[in-house]
């Protein structure tokens, strides 16, 4: 036995299940022996979360570093009701490129049995078949390349380290013109200039939709500007047409935006340092110095071009003229808040475009299915759209509609709004006139955005691959009224006081971040806001005392933290420092027999 091996709690991982089976695998079903020898993450994901979307961002690397000892496992556990649907996890396992198996487990009982709370999660299993750590949130691929580095040299020692290739099998491409686009804008010519998300590329079709007049962008994920054969993206998405007749580009896992100019093909980078901002860093000043994070769609209005920052719960504006980018909207809380621009909370704003006669900023807040508009004087209103939690595909009075996850948003002549209703594979009416929602359109397939050409509106279905011409009918389609709730279980805690500790340790190395003042923070809110009697509000410790209202039968805790750590080497005069951040919507139940300590797991456990 190796003597100076680290010590760990010997706790068994729980079997591996999931109703609809494994994907990337080539057809073949794994358990937890099967892959004993090997280092195992399991990834615990949902494709509507853009924080899971930035951790397979974030694997990428260390995935291809130890190739030959570490298998990483997505276990995708949905929220939304279309996440269950076996389809629509395959589609998103290609969307964004996922090169490792997948455990498909619609009723979560994965995620049960590993007492996971948040999207996403992250749990690291040794050669042996023992859990050693969990990571919740994004921003620990370090922490684990460490962890994985130290369980290869010991196992290796002990000989329980088994090497050599993993199960990932790829699946077979399809010859679809498009895959999985993003957005569409309608050119100065008549042609559609699309972002082909999945392949790295724009595309410009003909005004048939269909024919390919030309590709630009060399088809491989990365970053580099020049013409149409060399110029790199990184899953584009959003795109707005400037008054030169050049497009912004919103080039969303390269954190940045690209300008094109229709006339030569040619891509330059005007905003984004190429790296995900993080807390902390700067949110204004010249554009090509501060980062970005995930921009998913952009908009040209009032002589800037307003960013919809998808990664960080904000709208974010570029100046063209000024060359400089700032913050517009939204305190990086997730959630659905009205009011002035810098108190506003959002969640994976996803859609913008500008009403008809200019007055507003339409979005769509995706997380929370919402529809919301931005006045003149940057106050943030709701249209549609009660929070995080509440979802489905329900007509009328706009307080008491529902929306899934919508996408994209489109301005009509009449000054009502089409609502690309992603999930619902609807397209959507709201008029403000009235304060109705209607339904244009079902049976197409993931919308994902769509623009209007004379008395047509033309629907990029994403999972379908194409650009889908529609007529806009006299009246609505009617549909039979659906509510949803997140399908996650609710945790159940008793009436009165409850113990909220988040518990942090900082990764092997490392130790918390004290020179400038507390180096945590923590955030605690409620829905309804009647759940919570006392305990609400933000301080630094993470721990509290919360009170509960026996009155309130059910709810959700909403529950963000944040801590700093630093390299612990005090021979570096430059540690390099990371900030560790997690937002949790707990659903709870209160009953008599309840728990009354509520333990988040903010980083890594490896003791």
């Amino acid at each position: 036995m190796n003597d100076s091996a680290p010590r760990r709690a010997r706790v068994r991982a729980p079997e591996l299940i999931g109703k609809g089976g494994w994907l990337n695998t080539g057809g073949k079903q794994y358990t937890l022996s099967d892959l004993r020898g090997r280092i195992v993450v399991l990834d615990f994901w949902t494709f509507c979360c853009v924080n899971c979307l930035h951790v397979l961002d974030e694997l990428r690397e260390l995935e291809e570093k130890h190739r030959d000892t570490l298998v990483i496992i997505g276990v995708h556990s949905p929220k939304f009701v279309h996440e269950a649907e076996h389809q629509a996890v395959v589609d998103a396992v290609e969307r964004y490129g996922v090169e490792h198996p997948v455990l498909d487990d619609p009723e979560l009982a994965t995620w049960k049995q590993y007492a996971v709370r948040a999207w996403p999660t992250l749990v690291v299993i040794d050669p042996e078949g023992y859990v050693v750590a969990q990571h919740a949130g994004e921003g620990h691929a370090h922490a684990i390349e460490k962890l994985v580095e130290e369980l290869e040299a010991e196992h290796e020692a002990k000989g329980t380290l088994r090497r050599g290739d993993g199960p990932y099998v790829a699946p077979e491409p399809e010859p679809t013109t498009l895959r999985f686009p993003g957005k569409a804008l309608l050119l100065p010519s008549g042609n559609f200039l699309v972002s082909d998300t999945t392949r790295h590329q724009l595309v410009e079709l003909d005004a048939d939709g269909e024919s390919v007049v030309r590709r630009i962008g060399g088809g491989s994920r990365g970053l580099a500007d020049g013409g149409p054969d060399t110029a790199l993206f990184s899953e584009p998405q959003g795109l707005a047409l400037l008054d030169d007749a050049t497009v912004v580009v919103a080039d969303t896992v390269n954190h940045a935006l690209r300008r094109l100019d229709l006339a030569t093909g040619e891509v330059t980078t005007v905003a984004g340092t190429g790296r995900q901002w993080m807390q902390g860093e700067p949110a204004s000043g010249a554009a090509r110095e501060v980062s970005l994070s995930s921009p998913w769609d952009v908009a040209h209005w009032r002589g800037k071009v307003w960013i919809a920052m998808a990664g960080v719960h904000q709208l974010w504006a570029w100046d063209p003229a000024a060359g400089t980018v700032e913050v517009t909207a939204g305190t990086t809380n997730e959630g659905l808040v009205d009011g002035p621009g810098a108190e506003a909370w959002f969640a994976q704003p996803s859609g913008l475009a500008v009403s008809t006669d200019g007055e507003r900023l339409w979005l769509a807040d995706s997380e929370t299915s919402a529809l919301r508009w931005v006045d003149g004087d940057g106050a943030v209103h709701t249209a549609v759209g009660t929070g995080l939690f509440d979802f489905g595909h329900r007509d009328g009075e706009a307080g008491q509609a529902l929306l899934q996850h919508p996408l994209g948003v489109t301005p009509l002549p009449d000054g009502s709004v089409a609502v690309s209703d992603t999930y619902n594979h609807a397209l959507r009416r709201f008029d403000p006139a009235t304060g109705e929602v209607t339904t244009l359109a079902t049976d197409l397939r993931e919308p994902s955005d769509a623009v209007l050409v004379g008395g047509d509106i033309v629907v990029v279905e994403s999972a379908r691959h194409r650009l889908t011409r529609l007529r806009l009918p006299e009246e609505a389609v009617r549909v039979e009224s659906v509510a949803h709730r997140t399908r996650r279980a609710a945790t159940e805690v008793a009436p009165g006081r409850l113990e909220l500790d988040v518990i942090f340790q900082a990764p092997a190395g490392q130790k918390l971040d004290t020179r400038y003042g507390p180096s945590t923070r923590l955030l605690v809110s409620s829905t309804p806001p009647e759940l919570l009697l006392a305990g609400e509000g933000a301080d630094t410790d993470l721990s509290r005392a919360l009170e509960l209202n026996p009155a309130v039968a059910e709810g959700v805790l909403h529950v963000s933290a944040m801590a700093a750590s630093c390299d612990d080497d005090p021979a570096n005069e430059y540690p390099a420092c990371h900030v560790h951040q997690q937002d949790w919507g707990v659903p709870v139940r209160l009953t008599a027999d309840g728990v009354s300590r509520l333990p988040l797991v903010l980083a890594g456990l490896d003791a």
